[in-house]
């Protein structure tokens, strides 16, 4: 595959996320979300990342990262990999799982980082597959509700950006996306 045009840089925020070959479903059942969180522990936690805020939907994911070495490209290679791997094995079928490597953004302001973290928060909402947020369990948005004590992602990146706890607590519950481009763009790309 090319290389990325734009290099990923240590020290900055990113956007990743990647949905199914021709859109078709990445996670079939409870325990893939489960195992696929499992490989995100092994191959960018351990390795390259802090995860800010992500969420997996049944045909794509999204991750918010603090990318701490260089090493993300390969890392997100073996994630894949073994991902694919482990579900065709698991469900007999065989190809490709995800359509081409993961696309990443680069996440330059704090404004766009906190609208980031709410929207992609909101996917299951958006997606009509939940009535709050909360009751989506593969997203870190029960974490940043103070609702479950996960130690996968870091909160604190988005919340020391926030006035208090209260002030992040309203801004989550407040489902109103804003109608930037930016928005637009990662809307249309779901």
């Amino acid at each position: 595959m090319p290389r990325r045009s734009i290099p990923l840089q240590v020290g900055n925020f990113y956007h990743i996320y990647n949905r199914g070959n021709n859109r078709q479903l990445i996670f079939f059942e409870r325990d893939n979300y489960i195992y696929f969180l499992q490989l995100v522990r092994r191959y960018l936690i351990a390795n390259s990342v802090d995860i800010v805020a992500y969420c997996l939907m049944p045909n794509h994911y999204h991750f918010l990262v603090y990318l701490r070495d260089e090493t993300l490209s390969d890392a997100m290679k073996l994630l894949s990999l073994a991902y694919t791997k482990a579900i065709n094995k698991r469900f007999n079928r065989s190809g490709v799982l995800f359509q081409g490597r993961f696309q990443s953004i680069h996440v330059t302001e704090t404004d766009y980082l906190i609208h980031l973290s709410r929207y992609i928060h909101l996917n299951p909402v958006k997606a009509n597959l939940v009535q709050q947020p909360e009751e989506w369990e593969f997203s870190s948005y029960s974490e940043y509700a103070g609702l479950r004590s996960g130690t996968l992602p870091k909160t604190e990146y988005v919340k020391m950006q926030m006035q208090d706890e209260s002030v992040y607590q309203q801004f989550l519950v407040d489902h109103n996306l804003p109608n930037s481009n930016g928005f637009k763009r990662l809307l249309l790309d779901d």
